[in-house]
């Protein structure tokens, strides 16, 4: 595997002031003029960004030679709509939690098992990706009390997010926390916070900052690199383990809370193995999700080229 600059290092697609513009631009002009000046927009960011374009055809065209989602193989159109749905749903996080956007138009999927863990007071690890506005989640804390989701996140404009969303709306059940690798510090904060029935969520799709333990699975038909904290953590911290997904269905969102594993064990005798069927779930997972709405998932780097440690 080629070694690649870490995707950290290549700066954020989003910065806050542009989203904050977005916003604006949505309040004083409604969706549609919105996406007429969203288009030429798209058009300059997708024309000035070669790494860009090569990451989303990849992804697009491997999704497409796995499982033929697309009419035909993967070309220019195809990238333009996948950026300009990126730059739709980080419109749709803001009114996700500015509390504005319409709720009739989520959609929960298999949602039992966690409205059972959150009324029996019991914390769990979400694993996460890159993929909708996972923001919407929080629509079902409205459902059930009781439901406090803790994001980590690589990057550190964690603080500026958390200020934005705290500007938003102040009763927020989304919280960030920048976290570069999960040592034993992060490890203590975190068990409180699933022993006080929160839940932790953890993105699976992508390498920490940190280079720490990664399984190479198969994803669309090609090895790729995948970190193995949430298992881990889950293992430590004896709590359920749900996928937590997010993507465009019938003019909305679905969110999926797929429960994996009631309890994550991690045998000494082949500890590797079950980590890397894990991992293998959760891409299976993941892909499952993607067929669904293939332009869902916003890793635009070169996500099968990363560098990781056995």
């Amino acid at each position: 595997m080629s070694r690649s600059r870490h995707w950290a290092a290549m700066g954020e697609s989003t910065f806050v002031g542009g989203i904050w513009a977005l916003y604006w631009v949505h309040r004083l002009t409604g969706r549609r003029l919105f996406r007429l000046c969203l288009a030429p927009v798209v058009l300059v960011h997708w024309l000035a960004r070669p790494a860009l374009r090569a990451a989303s055809l990849q992804y697009l065209r491997r999704l497409h030679a796995a499982h033929a989602v697309f009419g035909s193989a993967p070309g220019w159109r195809h990238g333009l709509r996948h950026v300009a749905l990126f730059a739709e749903t980080m419109l749709d996080k803001l009114l996700a939690m500015a509390d504005r956007y319409p709720k009739e138009r989520v959609r929960f999927h298999n949602r039992e098992p966690m409205l059972a863990a959150i009324a029996a007071g019991r914390g769990g690890i979400l694993v996460t990706a890159h993929i909708g506005c996972l923001e919407l989640c929080r629509a079902m804390a409205e459902v059930r009390a009781g439901l406090k989701i803790n994001v980590l996140v690589h990057t550190r404009h964690a603080q500026a997010f958390n200020a934005m969303l705290q500007r938003l709306n102040p009763q927020a059940s989304v919280h960030l926390i920048e976290v570069s690798e999960i040592g034993a510090p992060t490890a203590m904060l975190l068990a409180g916070k699933v022993e006080a029935g929160e839940f932790v969520a953890i993105a699976g799709d992508r390498v920490p900052v940190h280079r720490s333990k990664t399984v190479s699975v198969d994803f669309l038909g090609h090895a790729a690199p995948l970190p193995v904290g949430a298992y881990v953590l889950a293992a430590l911290l004896k709590c359920p383990l749900f996928l937590l997904g997010c993507v465009h269905e019938a003019g909305g969102y679905a969110i999926h809370f797929d429960l994996l594993a009631d309890r994550v064990t991690l045998p000494r005798a082949d500890r590797e193995g079950a980590l890397r069927a894990h991992a293998q779930q959760f891409a299976d997972a993941l892909t499952a999700l993607l067929r669904r709405s293939p332009y869902d998932w916003f890793n635009f780097f070169p996500f099968w080229d990363q560098a990781h440690d056995q």
